[in-house]
């Protein structure tokens, strides 16, 4: 990534990973990736390296706990990527951060958030995350993690041991669970999509409950913390093309003035957002808070 928030060329990889596969088969992964861009650097600089992933984080320790992978719990990530990539490039920094902080800081600094404060943003995929900028600032650490408050009037599966997180409830393969409780036969958020698109009556019923329970959470968090917009992205969210003003209508229903003006938008940087935030760790370092 440049220092204009731009992936360069050539320089995007991907290695197998999932709740399969052991600690050391996605460290492997992890530093597989490295090496190929590494070895696409060419004549360029590498002046530091930006590390997200999903949560929980303990930022100081460099350690990560993400939910859906239980053989990482406490797995020193930032220290992995550190030690492989000095064996390349000595004295390189690796800055490190939660995925949700990423995706809101990378709206920030060059997709739709751009000039906005105050702003929530979020991904809705396998899981529901998100991180908060306030005052211009990222807020580290786990805040902003929306996936895990709590929404009433809904059951869903367990999260945490919970029925009623946000994630539990509207996340992807939740809905789609949802949907073929209802008696719909499709298998996938793509069959869920292309039902919907067809008139499906349960499918609709499924995006809706999809756009109630986030747009619940999100006035939740406007609510406690008086944001003036929202960006919400991944590739659930790309599951109706109607669903981020579904969302916003529900947000706008909410009895406090604050929380209704509450602007809801589409992502701006689709699935580079993580790329370009983990990127923003090290050129905009400015916006960054001590680790938490």
């Amino acid at each position: 990534m440049d220092s204009v928030g731009s992936v360069v060329d050539g320089s995007r990889f991907r290695a197998p990973t999932g709740p399969t596969r052991t600690a050391d088969e996605l460290d492997a992964a992890v530093t597989s990736v490295i090496d190929r861009v590494l070895d696409r650097l060419g004549g360029l600089r590498l002046i530091g390296v930006g590390v997200s992933c999903a949560g929980p984080v303990d930022e100081r320790a460099g350690t990560v706990s993400p939910i859906n992978l239980a053989v990482w719990h406490r797995h020193p990530l930032r220290d992995v990527v550190a030690g492989w990539v000095a064996r390349r490039s000595p004295n390189v920094p690796v800055a490190f951060a939660r995925d949700g902080v990423a995706i809101a800081l990378a709206e920030h600094w060059v997709g739709a958030g751009r000039g906005v404060e105050n702003m929530l943003g979020m991904v809705i995929s396998t899981g529901i995350g998100g991180g908060m900028i306030l005052g211009g600032r990222v807020i580290g650490g786990n805040a902003g993690h929306i996936g895990q408050i709590e929404v009433s009037e809904f059951t869903g599966e367990l999260s945490l041991g919970r029925r009623t997180t946000l994630e539990s409830v509207a996340s992807g393969p939740h809905i789609v669970d949802w949907a073929r409780a209802q008696g719909w036969a499709g298998t996938t958020g793509e069959d869920l999509a292309r039902a919907r698109a067809g008139g499906d009556e349960r499918a609709d019923r499924a995006i809706a409950r999809l756009a109630d329970a986030v747009g619940q959470g999100i006035s939740s968090a406007a609510a406690l913390l008086d944001i003036d917009l929202v960006v919400v992205g991944g590739g659930f969210a790309r599951v109706a093309p109607d669903l981020i003003e579904l969302i916003g209508a529900r947000v706008a229903q909410h009895p406090l003035d604050y929380v209704a003006r509450v602007r809801v938008v589409a992502a701006g940087l689709g699935d580079a957002a993580p790329l370009v935030g983990a990127a923003a760790f090290i050129h905009r370092a400015d916006l960054m808070p001590p680790a938490r």
